[in-house]
């Protein structure tokens, strides 16, 4: 989603033109994990359902498909721009901090990449659990940044140590503009405190290599942040050669720690 920082100004713009690769890669790696996340027990035929900060809608519409036509996908954002209604999956533009649950209770909530990058993440969670019914289930997911990404093969130290540069400055621009890089540690406790039940967290990260999809990532980012990068230190050849780097096919590197809480409210 585009996602507002505490200084007002936008992390990760929707409207940007990094904004659908950015997108697209995210959608590569996460949304076959978010479906295992949403078994049978948990999404259901006929659910009615909540996709919180909906980005390019790829989730929305792996939902609305699961759930047949007689369920139903609501897929809010800040900036709808990338998403299309179709069928039992409608659109509204929305703003989960400030803005009333949109409409009656739901079967499932779910907010991926989302709360992370809010100051008010913790009331934004309880309200997206009073969104409920009983019985619903609440599902956050979120990247874990605390542990530096951890490069497995590179062309030589300098490259390394190169890559470690980029991503220690590319974090503490995101925590400038109001993320919580540990937040993903969190979401489990939050849940319990706001009173949902059989809550269970698992976790999930891989190798990506030079030149696949999940680097991509990486240097997208880092084209999104750039302004903010070079005004924290980095120079320009370092950038150029950071993105040379992540799309070498020898140079290997472990994906984002990605956390899957999910939450149930009582029947």
């Amino acid at each position: 989603m585009a996602t507002p920082p505490s200084d007002g100004a936008y992390t990760f713009d929707n409207g940007a033109p990094d904004a659908v690769p950015q997108m697209r890669a995210l959608e590569s790696f996460l949304d076959p994990i978010t479906m295992r996340r949403l078994a049978r027990s948990v999404l259901r035929l006929g659910s009615h359902c909540w996709e919180v900060g909906a980005g390019g809608g790829s989730m929305a519409r792996r939902i609305a498909r699961a759930v047949g036509p007689d369920g139903g996908v609501l897929a809010t954002d800040i900036d709808p721009t990338h998403l299309r209604a179709d069928g039992n999956l409608t659109v509204r533009r929305h703003d989960v901090r400030t803005d009333l649950p949109p409409g009656d209770a739901f079967d499932l909530v779910h907010a991926r990449l989302v709360l992370l990058h809010l100051p008010e993440r913790r009331r934004v969670l309880r309200t997206l659990a009073g969104a409920l019914t009983p019985g619903g289930w609440l599902l956050v997911e979120e990247f874990d940044c605390t542990t530096p990404v951890r490069v497995l093969h590179a062309p030589s130290d300098d490259a390394a140590k190169l890559f470690a540069q980029v991503m220690d400055t590319m974090m503490g621009v995101l925590q400038d503009h109001g993320a919580d890089l540990g937040w993903a540690q969190d979401v489990h406790t939050e849940m319990v405190l706001a009173g949902l039940t059989d809550v269970d967290t698992c976790t999930h990260s891989q190798s990506w290599a030079g030149g696949s999809t999940g680097t991509s990532l990486y240097e997208t980012n880092s084209r999104q942040l750039e302004p903010d990068l070079l005004a924290a230190g980095l120079s320009p050849q370092q950038l150029t050669a950071f993105r040379r780097l992540v799309r070498d096919p020898s140079f290997a590197v472990m994906s984002y720690h990605f956390v899957s809480t999910r939450g149930r409210r009582a029947s």
